[in-house]
């Protein structure tokens, strides 16, 4: 093994779980498909659901689609990172599979909602990095939700109602980013993730490098 490898392995990094949440229309999903389309060292966490699977999506690659007995058995046996209802289904993260990849360095995007931050939160905080994303208002909010011509008056006044809601969870998250424009806080989000593979806890070889070094 050569110098530089050995110097790679040495500061193997643990891989961490990257959330983004935002009420609906505020563009976490936007940012999630850009994240992942110009950063290769991410994937997306694929969350198991008890939704109906739509035309185009794939089995274990958009979700891993089971039924509610399914779900329960996998509830029971404490087999979920993080669950939550959503519009009436439900939608879980395995652990089993994160948690070999974070050991492998691996990083992990999580498009979930405030519960399912707070939940990956008891249970393996060290690993975890929220971002929440806000509207520039909600005004700007419903003219989003309305341009998209996919849901009738009263799913949009449904929506609303559940933004408020979720909008009064900001203070529980390590970042806040306000979507005024899209390119600007997609450099934003991804700041943040690049600063955050550097932080000095994830750098798991760093302390016998830095004693080599000083030797």
């Amino acid at each position: 093994m050569d110098a530089e490898n050995q110097q790679n392995d040495k500061l193997h990094r643990r891989g961490l779980m990257f959330i983004l949440s935002s009420p609906s229309g505020a563009g976490k999903t936007t940012m999630s498909h850009k994240l992942l389309m110009a950063d290769e060292e991410i994937k997306l966490s694929v969350s198991a659901t008890t939704r109906p699977k739509r035309p185009g999506e794939v089995d274990g690659i958009d979700y891993h689609f089971v039924s509610d007995d399914e779900f329960d058995r996998m509830v029971e046996k404490d087999e979920f990172y993080e669950w939550a209802n959503v519009f009436d289904y439900r939608y879980g993260t395995p652990k089993a599979y994160i948690r070999k990849g974070l050991k492998e360095g691996e990083d992990f995007l999580f498009d979930i909602d405030w519960q399912g931050t707070q939940q990956l939160y008891q249970k393996d905080q060290q690993d975890v990095v929220s971002v929440f994303i806000l509207p520039p208002s909600l005004t700007e909010l419903r003219r989003r939700l309305e341009s998209r011509a996919q849901d009738s008056a009263d799913v949009i006044d449904g929506r609303m109602e559940r933004a408020r809601s979720e909008i009064s969870h900001w203070a529980e998250y390590d970042y806040v980013v306000i979507n005024d424009d899209v390119d600007e806080c997609f450099v934003k989000v991804r700041e943040i993730l690049h600063a955050e593979r550097m932080r000095r806890t994830r750098q798991t070889g760093l302390i016998p490098f830095v004693r080599e070094l000083t030797a």
